[in-house]
């Protein structure tokens, strides 16, 4: 039965290093990584024969007991009653009868043998979903667990549109990740936060959006508002263009039209004709172009808070600056939290929190008022205009 299970586990091993080497291709052939991915195919495909072979090995011999018990089974019960029957103790009718007996018996007992690999594959399969059973039991009873905190969700008592009140976040061992941080956002409010890879930013961000429990304070929204995520890497979903447009979203809340002007406003206006064609987007489209996909979607959802997680990364500084003035001007209402390292953001965000690691998680270290780009403009007129009266 463990020959099943181990044949089971190598199998799904090959199938994820197949997969794992068709998404990634791409980034195999510009490494050179080819002769070093097939020799990782190769060991894991030898692993697979290997189960294999020890699987047939295992069939085979329980089908030469089966097989070979069923040919020696008839002729068993006449040679031992062969003596009787010669002395006359036996008749033939009874002889036939033991005869007859004998085999019933023997197909009896070997019925295991015989129904032994169906048994052995029901044995693999209920073990491994037995593991993943208490997996998800395990991680019921952390997410339950007295010894931990939980971070709170509910809304403003004001017309803040996102507070963290006392907000910690920590792992499911307990461990601190981001210490107490107290934020209050304003409608309308732009907000950077800043700080050094490691600090727990995107963390921060997980358990604004509800994806992290552990921790310990309270995230508060404005009632009857609605949250959107841009993070790093967009998911792409199968399909057509257009429903990779408007996910989470279905694709006929919004015309063919609608989504074409919202891939003109984030600079993808060569895909506009391609809207209703199907294909593996995710790997057509680079990632500059999924991320300007993701501002489309934005564009169209609408949303009253936007969370950013470092939604530009894959941009050049001069794209970067056009999504971030498109957002500007076509949501000028939304309320803005993004997470990144680029410093040329702080131009389009009035306000900036800067995160600093800690032995006892990362803590809020600094609380800036941003002078929004169009302000900065003004003021580097009013200063060329100063100086030239001087």
């Amino acid at each position: 039965m463990q020959v099943s299970e181990d044949k089971n586990q190598a199998e799904a091993d090959f199938r994820y290093t197949l997969t794992r080497v068709r998404e990634n291709g791409e980034s195999i052939a510009l490494l050179g990584g080819e002769e070093e991915e097939r020799g990782g195919i190769d060991r894991n495909f030898t692993s697979v024969l290997r189960q294999w072979a020890r699987l047939a090995g295992q069939h085979m011999r329980t089908t030469l007991v089966s097989q070979g018990s069923s040919l020696v089974a008839p002729v068993v019960p006449l040679l031992l009653c062969a003596p009787k029957f010669l002395d006359g103790s036996m008749s033939l009718g009874q002889v036939m009868q033991a005869a007859s007996a004998f085999t019933i018996v023997q197909s009896a007992f070997g019925w295991l043998v015989d129904n032994y690999p169906r048994l052995a594959d029901w044995n693999a399969c209920a073990r491994r979903i037995a593991s993943l059973m208490m997996s998800l039991d395990g991680l019921e009873r952390a997410e339950l667990g007295d010894g931990l905190g939980r971070i709170k969700r509910g809304e403003t008592s004001n017309d803040a549109m996102l507070e963290l009140h006392d907000l910690s976040v920590t792992l499911d061992d307990g461990t601190a990740v981001v210490g107490e941080t107290e934020v209050v956002i304003e409608p309308g409010e732009r907000l950077l936060v800043a700080g050094e890879s490691g600090t727990g930013k995107s963390t921060l961000v997980r358990a604004i959006a509800g994806l992290w429990p552990w921790g310990g304070g309270s995230v508060n929204f404005h009632p009857d508002r609605r949250l959107f995520m841009l993070p790093q890497r967009p998911y792409v979903p199968s399909g057509s263009l257009r429903r990779a447009v408007a996910y989470p979203g279905a694709e006929d809340d919004w015309s063919i039209e609608q989504i074409g002007e919202a891939l003109h406003k984030v600079g993808l206006d060569h895909l506009k004709e391609k809207i209703a064609e199907e294909g593996p987007w995710d790997q057509t489209l680079s990632g500059g172009e999924k991320q300007r996909l993701a501002f489309a979607r934005l564009l169209l959802h609408n949303p009253d808070i936007v969370v950013l997680d470092e939604a530009t990364s894959a941009l050049d500084e001069k794209s970067q600056d056009k999504m971030m003035q498109m957002i500007t001007d076509e949501l000028p209402k939304a309320t803005i939290v993004s997470v990144a390292h680029r410093v040329e953001l702080e131009a389009f965000h009035s306000r900036k929190i800067v995160l600093e690691r800690h032995k006892g998680g990362a803590k809020l270290v600094s609380d800036i008022d941003l002078i929004p780009r169009k302000g900065r403009r003004k003021l580097l007129g009013r200063f060329l205009r100063q100086r030239k009266k001087v």
